[in-house]
């Protein structure tokens, strides 16, 4: 088993921004730089979850990392959640707040969010790194394909034989309140939060009590049950395949290839066929290879920002 990397664990403080009457949290670290990067967070995480990169990466870039609207310590208002919402948020963000065209940087859900921004929003991208990144494609079946707003809380693919059925079986349970209360109470339980960071971190080590904290903390907050529930009750985003077809920007895509939830091996083709000038690297991590590897991520990080064309 590999050691946990010698990176800061400490979060750095951020401050709040008010966005269509709402609180959204952020934090900033390093000095200004051309392009600067922005983090964006994963389903249940928070700026919390990239601390080991805004250590390292602040010597070298001005960094910043965003609580997506319902997550972290951002507002949890009663409203309907998905990529539209929040790919206006990071757009909006770029534009009010940092003030320049900006490499988004996102794991899963977060991934999604980004390349909704660098494709729909071009003018706010400079560049987009997916990690391990959400998303349907149009030729995949919604029984074998991870929703962006589903994959992870869901486990690992079952056996095909089962796969149908349990794919309808949990779009039924998705759409029932109080089903959709029950699972909430249960995945926020922080014995149940290791044990699904377990499931789907290689390094078991990396999984300590401080981002079991992290992640339980928010799911504290007043309306993170109503949060849960909506963003499960709307429908998917855009495609992935739609959006690369418009994509203009430089495009990293960094795989943790040991993710269940997010084959790489089976979706870096689909990225490849319709951008296939990306750059794209595999790590021996999982599902969160910027928290599991981050001294790999942030060098790769560094290097390809450092080679495109930001003119």
């Amino acid at each position: 088993m590999q050691a946990t990397p010698a990176v800061s664990t400490t979060p750095t403080p951020g401050k709040y921004w008010q966005w269509r009457g709402q609180s959204i949290y952020y934090v900033k670290a390093g000095e200004k730089t051309q392009p600067p990067l922005l983090l964006v967070h994963g389903f249940g995480a928070s700026t919390d979850h990239w601390r080991k990169n805004i250590a390292q990466l602040q010597a070298n870039f001005e960094v910043w990392a965003i609580d997506l609207l319902g997550f972290g310590r951002s507002a949890k208002p009663e409203m309907a959640y998905g990529a539209d919402l929040w790919r206006d948020q990071l757009n909006d963000f770029i534009t009010e707040v940092i003030g320049q065209p900006t490499v988004l940087a996102g794991n899963s859900l977060g991934g999604y969010a980004c390349l909704c921004v660098a494709a729909q929003r071009p003018e706010a991208a400079a560049g987009v790194v997916l990690l391990n990144s959400a998303g349907p494609f149009s030729d995949t079946s919604s029984s074998s394909e991870p929703d962006p707003l589903q994959a992870e809380v869901q486990p690992p693919k079952a056996p095909e034989v089962w796969q149908k059925f349990l794919g309808e079986a949990a779009k039924w349970m998705f759409a029932q309140p109080l089903a959709r209360f029950i699972l909430f109470q249960y995945v926020r339980q922080p014995w149940v939060i290791r044990q699904t960071l377990e499931r789907v971190y290689l390094d078991k080590s990396a999984v300590t009590d401080q981002l079991v904290e992290e992640i339980y903390r928010p799911s504290c907050d007043a309306g993170a049950a109503q949060v849960f529930a909506a963003i499960f009750s709307n429908p998917q985003g855009e495609k992935v395949d739609i959006l690369l077809q418009q994509l203009k920007c430089p495009l990293l895509m960094l795989w943790g290839e040991g993710d269940p939830w997010m084959n790489a091996k089976e979706r870096s083709p689909k990225f490849r066929q319709y951008c296939p000038n990306l750059t794209e690297y595999f790590l021996r991590a999982g599902h969160c290879p910027h928290d599991e590897v981050p001294e790999q991520v942030n060098s790769l990080l560094k290097s390809w920002i450092l080679s495109i064309d930001v003119a």
